[in-house]
């Protein structure tokens, strides 16, 4: 799983960028400085946000800070959805833009979406309307739009934060180039037993440099992000209707009552209780 920095550039003649793109097939983890809101419909999948991971069904309204590694939302759907991602940067607008009186309750939007908020209920809904509105609308339509939806945002108490944490800052080219070697040794290896010797020779770092490294940039430790990547994928398995024995043992997991407990600390619920309620099967 190799972390990309996107190039999120405004469309032409635009100040953002609208998208509606699908890309269900690709496992495409990346981050950008802009911020990001997406919305999409028709499907259950999964939001692996910086070091949150968690489940949405039927639809899903999320606002992202910079810097948030993230993976595409539609990654692996096999249902017929749709999906509008809008991307930009603060200062769309012009660097003073977000200090007009008017806009405080959008300038505290923006913080709280620094550590990810996704929003529900009829919030979801009409944003979700109008975020489609907007990719049939011609550009000055499209800023107006844009102004109502994150009023609607920023007034909404139809919210819920994530919690995930963004990485420091853009990676110099060294530290992006280490970044990628782990986290495509861990894409290519977490079925087996991992070591911190390993990932410290991969990054020519000691164990105890590595350590920190990897802390530093992505504000968890490697075990817990390896846990976090292991429990994604499990859920992958028990989506598909692998047992729980399966997705233990084929994800890396030595034994079943540390993937039960690491399982059920990530995502609420044990692994059988996660199967039960995605596929209404017993085993």
């Amino acid at each position: 799983m190799k972390l990309k920095l996107e190039d999120a550039r405004p469309d032409q003649q635009s100040s953002f960028r609208l998208l509606t793109p699908k890309l269900n097939d690709r496992f495409y983890w990346h981050y950008h400085p802009e911020y990001e809101l997406i919305f999409i419909e028709g499907a259950d999948g999964n939001r692996h946000i910086g070091d949150h991971i968690s489940k949405y069904e039927g639809s899903d309204l999320a606002f992202i800070g910079p810097y948030l590694p993230h993976l595409n939302f539609d990654y692996g759907l096999r249902t017929d959805y749709e999906k509008v991602v809008l991307q930009l940067r603060q200062d769309f607008l012009g660097e003073r833009f977000m200090e007009a009186p008017e806009l405080s309750e959008v300038k505290a939007l923006f913080e709280r979406a620094k550590q990810g908020i996704v929003f529900h209920g009829k919030t979801k809904l009409q944003v979700g309307e109008m975020m489609r509105a907007m990719t049939q609308a011609r550009h000055f339509r499209q800023l107006l739009l844009l102004l109502d939806i994150f009023q609607i945002l920023a007034t909404s108490n139809e919210w819920t934060p994530l919690g995930a944490n963004p990485i420091e800052k853009a990676y110099d080219l060294k530290a992006e180039q280490r970044m990628k070697q782990v986290h495509y040794f861990v894409a290519e290896e977490y079925a087996r037993k991992i070591t911190i010797l390993e990932l410290a020779k991969q990054t020519y770092l000691s164990e105890a440099a590595f350590c920190r490294f990897f802390k530093k940039m992505n504000g968890i430790t490697f075990t817990e992000y390896l846990n976090r990547y292991r429990v994604h994928q499990a859920k992958q398995l028990l989506h598909q209707g692998h047992t729980v024995t399966d997705a233990c043992f084929q994800c890396g997991f030595e034994s079943l009552s540390y993937f039960n407990k690491t399982f059920k600390k990530l995502a609420g619920l044990n692994p059988l209780q996660f199967k039960q309620q995605v596929r209404g099967v017993r085993e």
